[in-house]
């Protein structure tokens, strides 16, 4: 089942169900042996060569022998009321206040939308990620944000980061990525601008 997403203009196709697509045009990887990066922090190095990625953090919500997928929490696109958000999706939005922020998630399928938020809430299309993160591909979570019962902190996020089978293993290799200790701050806040260096200063040391 599909369902529109219209704010300020976007218009994104949210599915109900994830799906785990490497990115397009690319070549699949042998998968090497590896520990998931599901749950932390990938961030772009200074020298990262791909100019859509510089300075970008991104959450990894998935990553397995079918490849990796994230969105990235420091790209931030517009804001949109909920009630003007839940109009035009034909959803009841009485008793609904607030705004949400948009943010690019990543090149891939920019058409979709999803809500990356902490994991005391859980609804339709939810995805544990881990015991402090989740991933929400539905519509109600928006109602639930406006009504107050929905999560505490949330990004609701435009496209997505997908990886196939040991690409992004070649790129770490590579020296374009690092990851880092996730922190709710680094994710949630509005400081967008800041979140790389914090980030990048909380980087995993692997000895």
């Amino acid at each position: 089942m599909r369902q529109a997403w219209i704010a300020g203009g976007l218009l994104a196709v949210l599915v109900v169900g994830l799906v785990m697509p490497g990115a397009p045009g690319r070549v699949a990887l042998a998968q090497p042996a590896h520990r998931s990066l599901a749950g932390q922090l990938l961030v772009a190095a200074p020298g990262m060569r791909d100019p859509r990625f510089a300075r970008t953090v991104i959450a990894i919500v998935r990553h397995d022998a079918t490849g990796a997928m994230g969105v990235t929490v420091n790209r931030r696109i517009g804001e949109a009321p909920l009630t003007d958000l839940l109009g035009r999706l034909g959803l009841d939005s009485a008793g609904v206040s607030g705004s949400i922020r948009i943010h690019w998630g990543g090149p891939v399928e920019g058409g979709r939308g999803f809500v990356l938020h902490t994991a005391d809430y859980a609804g339709d299309g939810t995805m544990a990620v881990t015991p402090r993160f989740a991933l929400t591909a539905s519509t109600e979570i928006l109602r639930s944000i406006g009504l107050g019962q929905g999560p505490r902190r949330a990004l609701f996020v435009l496209g997505y980061a997908g990886w196939a089978p040991g690409q992004l293993e070649a790129e770490q290799e590579r020296g374009d990525w690092v990851t880092a200790v996730p922190d709710d701050d680094v994710v949630f806040d509005d400081n967008d601008a800041g979140k790389w260096e914090r980030a990048l200063a909380r980087r995993r040391i692997d000895l």
